[in-house]
């Protein structure tokens, strides 16, 4: 057997070692673990006007490619008026430009006794989250952090498709 071809095998064999390492590290990696806590004041753009009865709280943990979270909402005086409870896991993480796609398998909702007092975010996350999850198994929603502070642990992440700002602390 000539030189060139145990090099032109060698080579082979070298590169199908690196697809394998490649797929084992590919599989074995795990999501990036993360926790926020977020709050933010309630805004309707079709009323154009604050919704100033109501203020949101969001916390999102994330650990081994599962995803937690959970959507509480208050009236001024620290009653709660509802709160929305998902689970499902992280698709992808985007560092790049911070973005976590999450699709949501399972929710549970805990609406306030009368309805028509629930904040309308309350509403819509309800709506949108039901029609996906019935018609499609799932809903996907995206968590991008927009800014980010790390010596004071803070960020300022969007939730879509809500569209909600939401002012977060990061735990570590």
């Amino acid at each position: 057997m000539s030189r060139t071809w145990r090099w032109a095998i060698n080579i082979i064999i070298l590169l199908i070692l690196l697809v394998c390492v490649g797929v084992i590290y590919k599989l074995t990696a795990r999501q990036p673990g993360f926790m926020l806590s977020c709050s933010s004041e309630l805004f309707n753009r079709q009323q154009n006007e604050q919704d100033s009865k109501h203020y949101l709280l969001v916390d999102l943990f994330s650990k081994d490619g599962q995803a937690q979270i959970n959507y509480r909402y208050f009236d001024l005086d620290g009653n709660s008026t509802g709160s929305v409870s998902m689970q499902g896991q992280v698709n992808s993480v985007d560092l790049d430009s911070m973005l976590y796609d999450i699709s949501v398998k399972t929710k549970q909702e805990y609406p306030h006794s009368d309805l028509k007092q629930a904040p309308e975010h309350y509403k819509y996350l309800s709506y949108v989250s039901s029609l996906n999850l019935n018609r499609d198994g799932m809903h996907n929603l995206s968590v991008q952090v927009l800014e980010r502070d790390e010596s004071k642990d803070f960020a300022v992440v969007l939730f879509q498709p809500s569209n909600t700002v939401c002012g977060c602390r990061l735990v570590n």
